[in-house]
């Protein structure tokens, strides 16, 4: 234990004797590591701004349904529960945000085009925390209360309908005994959403206009809570699971979402995979570093060994030089890598390939996201794989023989 702040000066005077081949190496390990971090921190920006999308379009981070209406999700699949009921099992639990609502196929038309859609009957006081998109930003205007008269449609289906703010449109859907329910609603607002494919595809009532129109009485067809963290629910789903019986089927926004629910934990993986692949190609360079100082320094070695240090020291002191330059290079990419993400988070805008992004269900803008939680990851499997990419120069400059290493040419 006395040695080792002998070693670790040997060590820094050692890594420093070749200034140009650190510099080198420590470039290359501080470029790698930002590499990992930056494209890790645009995946991530891009997988959180398509679930906090999708969450927004489901919405919520919990739903209630009727246990079958995930397979079948028509009007007769509804929840067994008054409105009443559900404002006493719920409105004092503490949620950041709830709403009952009205979720049905249907089929909007105007004079000239027809389009199945979504049916949405809210009350746009209880959605305002949840709605993906801000009440005031819609052309027009939004509902006022749960019996508006009117429908807000996407920007992309008023296009596809050829129709617009003022004009009437039908939605046509089934009440409970399959028979055709049908209403004419003039259109009052038209809202934006990050893709084309949402605008299409949800239109907005009243619920108490959605609920006559349907012939349902007082009863909905789903419940949607909000936590404070898409990542962590289960406060959430064990609040509402609490409170309600087998006659309603609670899911979190992963098992409603799958693919979403899949992409989260690919994710998760993608980021080891990434740092590991990545320090693969460095690790050449590393290696390289060392035997390349080995080399140099045999008669050196042999001669501190001839002196009485131990092979062990002599392994530590290769191991601290490999963790210095490790440590030099972690630190200037995480710097990097901050100084160039942060100025970032507002917004890429990469709507020259909007397209295909959308394809995958995602916004023109990209917003990285530097998570310390990768950071650290990057950091942790670079110093481990460091020490044992190390260990085998490390390994032969401890084996050298004294009088071998010191004659040698």
């Amino acid at each position: 234990m006395r040695l080792t702040p002998v070693l670790f000066r040997l060590a820094w005077r050692n890594l420093w004797r070749n200034h140009r081949r650190t510099i080198i190496m420590l470039g290359a390990v501080g470029v790698g590591v930002w590499a990992m971090i930056f494209m890790t921190a645009l995946t991530r920006g891009m997988v959180d701004q398509m679930v906090i999308d999708s969450i927004g379009v489901l919405p919520g981070h919990v739903q209630m349904h009727h246990p079958d209406f995930q397979d079948d999700p028509s009007i007769s699949n509804r929840i067994p529960f008054q409105e009443a009921e559900l404002q006493e099992r719920f409105a004092g639990a503490g949620f950041k945000a709830w709403a009952s609502r009205v979720r049905v196929p249907a089929v909007i038309s105007s004079e000239r085009e027809s389009r199945g859609v979504t049916l949405l009957g809210v009350d746009p006081d209880a959605e305002r925390d949840i709605s993906f998109f801000d009440y005031d930003a819609v052309d027009g205007r939004y509902l006022t209360d749960a019996s508006d008269q009117g429908i807000v449609i996407g920007k992309k289906l008023a296009e596809t309908l050829e129709t617009g703010i003022g004009k009437r449109v039908v939605l046509m859907s089934q009440d409970p005994d399959n028979d055709i329910a049908d209403r004419g609603f003039r259109v009052i607002g038209l809202y934006a959403a990050t893709t084309k494919s949402v605008e299409e595809s949800y239109a907005y009532i009243g619920k108490s206009t959605a609920q006559q129109m349907l012939n349902i009485g007082d009863e909905t067809t789903e419940v949607v809570f909000l936590g404070d963290d898409y990542r962590d629910i289960e406060g959430t789903y064990k609040a509402v699971s609490s409170v309600v019986d087998a006659s309603v089927s609670v899911l979190r926004w992963h098992e409603i979402d799958t693919y979403l629910g899949t992409m989260m934990r690919v994710m998760d993986g993608f980021v080891l995979i990434w740092v590991v692949v990545i320090f693969m190609a460095l690790s050449f360079g590393l290696v390289n570093t060392l035997v390349m100082a080995v080399f140099e320094r045999v008669r050196e070695i042999g001669l501190m060994l001839a002196l009485g240090m131990k092979p062990g020291s002599i392994l530590g002191q290769i191991l601290i030089e490999s963790m210095l330059l490790l440590t030099l290079g972690l630190a200037a990419g995480n710097a990097l890598a901050w100084a160039t993400v942060v100025p970032l988070e507002d917004g890429i805008d990469i709507s020259i390939v909007a397209e295909g992004m959308e394809m995958w269900g995602a916004s023109s803008m990209l917003y990285p996201k530097l998570y310390a939680s990768d950071m650290i990851l990057a950091t942790g499997v670079v110093l481990l794989l460091g020490f044992l990419a190390s260990l085998a120069p490390a390994w032969r400059a401890s084996r050298y023989k004294p009088v071998e290493a010191i004659t040698k040419v």
